[in-house]
């Protein structure tokens, strides 16, 4: 995967403070702003509006030991689209499927949004419930 392209170097700046769970890396890529969309039915879907709100989800993922392995990052004027393979290290059940992220870059060259599209929902939503509980009601109302 070749960095010279800004937006593709970013992203896989993004990948290593990934890796490393460098949440103060991640933060570097994206905007105060961001909205990241998780796709499926479970506890960690939806979409995440604000830096706060991304870096709760990816400490989530880190208690599984979700990890992503780049496999092709290419990029236009405005998007990075990322193949990845993601699995995870921890939990019950495993999680190992294809993922594809389309992330979209602002004027300043950060990342405003992100789509997350997964090569296997099914695995994901059985994984994210069988190893997260939801907050009982009513702290889950609050």
């Amino acid at each position: 995967m070749s960095s010279t392209n800004p937006k593709i170097a970013a992203i896989s700046t993004f990948f290593a403070a990934y890796a490393a769970y460098d949440l103060d890396g991640m933060r570097e890529v994206l905007t105060d702003d961001i909205e990241w969309t998780i796709p499926g039915h479970h506890a960690l879907s939806g979409t995440k509006r604000g830096i706060e709100e991304v870096v709760a989800f990816f400490n989530q993922l880190g208690k599984a030991g979700f990890q992503a392995e780049p496999l092709f990052l290419e990029a236009n004027d405005e998007y990075v689209v990322d193949i990845h393979r993601g699995f995870s290290t921890q939990g019950v059940g495993q999680v190992d499927t294809m993922w594809a992220l389309v992330w979209h870059f602002n004027a300043d060259g950060k990342v405003d949004r992100v789509h997350n599209l997964s090569g296997d929902q099914h695995q994901m939503d059985a994984f994210i419930w069988a190893n997260y509980t939801l907050a009982p009601i009513p702290d889950r109302l609050a």
